[in-house]
């Protein structure tokens, strides 16, 4: 079968410079107040943005400083825009048209379900939308901002919580994202080990590695058929999250270009071929140097 996301619809924005801002003790990424919005297709680069999620997350995995980790979701996000946690979340991401915003389990929210304006307030901490609700009516007013109301032009035909995640008030939680980097990364891990270790390691131990991979997953993306020069499915992601979620599923269990571990490095690369333990000549070069002197050191 071909690449089944080949015909994904997977449009998203970005902007061209973020801020870190705090409020109530929480520290939040958004667009920085005159950055300009960048529309673009992340998934015609998916294989570079899962690495750059998984590495994120192994920074933190590796115990990395605050600030290595902190450069390293700025650029992050820089390179792909925010992960669109809003969208990810609920059941569906039309949740507008709903009385309430239904979320199944996950690591953010505890409440099963939230009023509407609730559930906003969490990504817009700083300046509010134009946004009243009753019921399952609602009213969005974009105001004068001529950049945001051609944004809301282009994406009008995507679920209004997707347009307004576009937006230049949106904020994401900073230890969201940290966090969500790094369940990528623990499930990478896990999978790795499983396999590398599996004839060192006791059934308990596997067995550990077996409940935190079955814990990983989300919503899937919905799809449609297009009727282009043949009938297509179309997938559409909602959110950042999703997008990196499912190429990294699909790479996972790649058994061609298998996700690997540098041996020297610890970082995620995608291998040429099943036994690869370096991510470059240069840090086979260095783990060699490294593993003869000590093997020196402890002749001496």
């Amino acid at each position: 079968m071909n690449n089944i996301f080949q015909n994904a619809s997977s449009h998203w924005v970005k902007y061209s410079q973020y801020d870190l801002r705090e409020k109530d003790g929480i520290l939040y990424l958004k667009a920085a107040p005159k950055a300009k919005p960048i529309v673009f297709d992340p998934l015609k680069d998916a294989n570079n943005m899962v690495l750059d999620a998984l590495n994120v997350g192994m920074l933190q995995m590796n115990r990395a400083g605050a600030d290595a980790v902190k450069t390293a979701v700025l650029d992050f996000v820089s390179e792909y825009g925010l992960l669109g946690f809003m969208t990810a979340l609920p059941t569906t991401p039309e949740f507008v048209e709903y009385e309430a915003v239904y979320l199944p389990k996950n690591h953010f929210v505890r409440e099963e379900s939230l009023s509407t304006d609730e559930y906003l307030s969490l990504f817009f901490p700083f300046e509010k939308l134009d946004f009243e609700k009753e019921g399952k009516e609602s009213v969005w007013n974009i105001g004068n901002d001529r950049t945001m109301m051609a944004l809301a032009a282009t994406f009008g035909d995507k679920p209004q919580a997707m347009n307004m995640s576009f937006q230049r008030e949106y904020a994401e939680s900073y230890d969201w994202l940290t966090t969500q980097f790094k369940d990528w990364a623990f499930t990478f891990v896990s999978s790795f080990l499983y396999y590398e270790d599996y004839d060192k390691i006791d059934e308990t131990t596997r067995d550990l590695y077996r409940q935190g991979m079955a814990a990983f997953g989300g919503i899937a993306p919905t799809y449609h058929i297009a009727l282009l020069d043949k009938p297509t499915i179309v997938w559409d992601f909602h959110s950042l999250l999703l997008g990196v979620q499912m190429m990294f599923s699909f790479m996972l269990t790649d058994e061609k270009k298998p996700l690997r571990c540098c041996r020297h490095c610890q970082k995620v690369f995608m291998a040429g071929h099943p036994n690869a333990a370096f991510c470059s000549a240069r840090c086979k070069n260095q783990y060699n140097v490294y593993k003869s002197r000590a093997n020196k050191k402890d002749a001496d």
